[in-house]
């Protein structure tokens, strides 16, 4: 049983995991958004809302332990200075977790952490992924006659062979020009 053991491992040694939460909390705070994964954005999450009831405190004990935590001297000012007038008046709940889609190469689940209230821009909600483009045809449409014709448009760089796509792009060079010759009569010259 688990009973008291809060916090996740993240897979790493006691001194890893704190390195990483560390500059986690830094570049939080010096960017107010960052993406990475669930479980990380959660522990993540717990050290910098701390941090933020620290600032707002604003004063020396408060500031020696948050630079306990935070071993970049401007993103400590930034802290004390901006962050923590900026949530005077809330009394927690600083940041925001929204959940993506699954990283493409291992298949771990993405989230965007961000501090509320961000300066210079209104709260958006995380940009959307792009959607893959289908490599499908495009369905056809009615012309004259009662005859169907696609309407398919050729992607620069893509070719299609018995309407299946072409596997991976290609580049497409323009063929090397050829160099030309001296006429044969001043090479024996030269000889």
């Amino acid at each position: 049983m688990r009973h008291q053991k809060a916090g996740r491992k993240l897979g790493r040694t006691s001194a890893h995991r704190q390195a990483l939460l560390r500059n986690l909390v830094t570049s939080l705070l010096l960017h107010e958004r960052i993406v990475t994964t669930e479980a990380k954005a959660k522990e993540l999450r717990r050290i910098a809302e701390h941090m933020i009831t620290l600032a707002k405190r604003e004063d020396l004990h408060s500031r020696r332990q948050a630079s306990k935590i935070i071993m970049d001297e401007t993103v400590l000012k930034k802290l004390f200075d901006s962050l923590g007038a900026r949530f005077s008046q809330r009394p927690g709940g600083y940041t925001r977790i929204t959940k993506l889609s699954c990283r493409a190469g291992d298949g771990a689940p993405l989230a965007v952490i961000e501090l509320l209230e961000r300066e210079g821009k209104k709260a958006e909600a995380p940009a959307k992924e792009k959607p893959k483009r289908s490599l499908r045809k495009p369905k056809a449409s009615k012309k004259e006659g009662g005859k169907e014709k696609p309407e398919a448009k050729e992607v620069k760089g893509e070719k299609e062979k018995k309407g299946k796509p072409a596997q991976g792009k290609r580049s497409v060079r323009p063929p090397k020009a050829e160099k030309k010759q001296p006429p044969a009569e001043e090479n024996a010259e030269q000889a």
